[in-house]
């Protein structure tokens, strides 16, 4: 279990996760009104229904990418030591436990509704289809950033059934976010992805540029932040969020240059994992006690 878990970096699910929580809360006030009046037993089981599919979603894409980069892991020094060139899970396990959390993650989108069941191999396809697109364009990030944005619309979905302008507008927050801060965790095979052909933005501009880049897509993250507070017509815990938030991004590039990438981890995982849950924690609070 404990390799199975280290493949699928199972702690990077703090990425999304928090911003699934932003979706089932915006369907729980939109469903019932407000926190006060949902039916609990509905609640509890929707909730967990999304849970479900966060993890056996993001299992089947991270375990797949890991599946087809096995080679290409490999001969990196970065990433040799992973589970499947290290000999620790061999490709046809890999393989087959992808195969697993998909079949898994159709079932579960099939016990919360009609809809989410419909589009279930439609998630699967850009979740899973991004591991293939780094062999042909730099827009990889993107691709990376849509997969992990439909966690917002997914988790609204499960709740209402429809859709709404609103939960789009976090799904594109995550879109941006998740794409600019791909940006500056590729710049570390900036120099390798050039030597194999690899896209990416670092490989394809410079790590330069990719910075410049990187924070042009933060920059529309903050500015969705403030269209999504102002549409939604949100209080002061959502704005204290988008404050911290910000602060975190701005922070995050402040550790990285091109000449100096020691402290990627940090701006990587540290400000990124700490950034969702705080901005999902204020975000809740403003449903729960303005709504």
């Amino acid at each position: 279990m404990k390799k199975y878990l280290s493949l699928i970096k199972f702690s990077h699910t703090i990425f999304a996760m928090p911003f699934a929580c932003v979706g089932f809360g915006l369907g729980v006030t939109d469903q019932w009104g407000s926190f006060q009046d949902v039916d609990l037993s509905g609640w509890i089981w929707k909730g967990l229904g999304v849970i479900a599919c966060m993890v056996f979603a993001r299992s089947a894409a991270m375990a797949f990418n890991r599946y087809l980069d096995r080679n290409i892991d490999a001969m990196n020094p970065r990433t040799a030591m992973r589970e499947i060139p290290a000999g620790l899970i061999s490709p046809k396990r890999a393989l087959a436990f992808t195969l697993i959390n998909s079949i898994l993650f159709v079932a579960a989108a099939g016990l919360i509704n009609p809809l989410c069941f419909l589009l279930s191999p439609v998630a699967l396809l850009v979740v899973l289809g991004y591991s293939y697109t780094k062999r042909f364009t730099a827009l990889c990030h993107l691709i990376l950033g849509i997969g992990l944005s439909l966690s917002v619309i997914g988790a609204y979905l499960a709740v209402t059934g429809s859709f709404s302008l609103l939960p789009l507008i976090f799904s594109f927050v995550v879109l941006t976010w998740v794409s600019g801060f791909d940006i500056l965790y590729a710049m570390q095979d900036e120099s390798f992805d050039r030597a194999q052909s690899l896209h990416s933005v670092p490989a394809w501009i410079g790590g330069r540029r990719a910075l410049l880049i990187s924070s042009a897509l933060h920059f529309l993250t903050i500015a969705a932040l403030f269209l999504a507070g102002i549409w939604g017509d949100l209080g002061l815990w959502y704005w204290t969020g988008v404050l911290i938030f910000t602060g975190l991004l701005i922070y995050q590039h402040a550790l990285v240059s091109a000449d100096d990438l020691s402290r990627i981890d940090l701006a990587f995982m540290t400000t990124n994992g700490i950034g969702s849950v705080v901005f999902a924690l204020f975000f809740l609070a403003e449903l729960i006690f303005t709504y």
